[in-house]
């Protein structure tokens, strides 16, 4: 019984020690950052996805009307796509690929933002509005890259975007 307790006892000192260092030690700060914001981001990105289509499958099996829901914009409106396949190991295959992609994209998002900012602080000596505003414009157009079928306004548009929430949240955090 002590053996369980000294075990328990040292996971939850890993556990805490999280909040004190990186996820990761490869070596250099940057890569520490990148990697560790990659890692969370795609977790929750699996986390939303899983669960964006278990919401749906729920509505379906309750006999919901779907045109009582209301409709998500964007890529997002519909479940994955293709997902009932022929069997339960096809649509099984086809829900990870999705979630892969999708975990992909949220860990691409926090890792360039997290990288940019940490590189932008180093060679300009600050950290202000203007880094937040330039890495979050890569990181929009980064992202708009990954999407299907993308157009040239997308990439803009994902750009100012980009830049324009990650320079309010700069701003905001101050305040907050």
């Amino acid at each position: 019984m002590s053996n369980v307790t000294s075990e328990a006892r040292t996971l939850m000192d890993e556990l805490r020690s999280f909040d004190k260092g990186w996820f990761f030690d490869l070596g250099h700060p940057l890569l520490n950052r990148v990697a560790e914001s990659f890692v969370k981001a795609a977790g929750i990105g699996a986390l939303q996805a899983v669960s964006r289509e278990a919401y749906f499958t729920a509505v379906e099996g309750a006999g919901v009307d779907s045109g009582t829901l209301p409709e998500l914009p964007g890529p997002k409106k519909r479940r994955f796509q293709d997902l009932r396949g022929e069997n339960c190991k096809k649509s099984l295959e086809i829900m990870v690929k999705n979630t892969g992609k999708e975990s992909f994209q949220w860990g691409l998002v926090a890792g360039v933002y997290s990288g940019l900012t940490y590189g932008l602080k180093e060679a300009r000596g600050t950290h202000d509005w203007k880094n937040s505003a330039v890495a979050g414009a890569i990181t929009g157009a980064a992202l708009a890259l990954t999407l299907e079928d993308t157009s040239h306004e997308q990439v803009v548009q994902c750009a100012i975007t980009g830049a324009a929430i990650s320079s309010a949240a700069n701003l905001l955090s101050g305040i907050l």
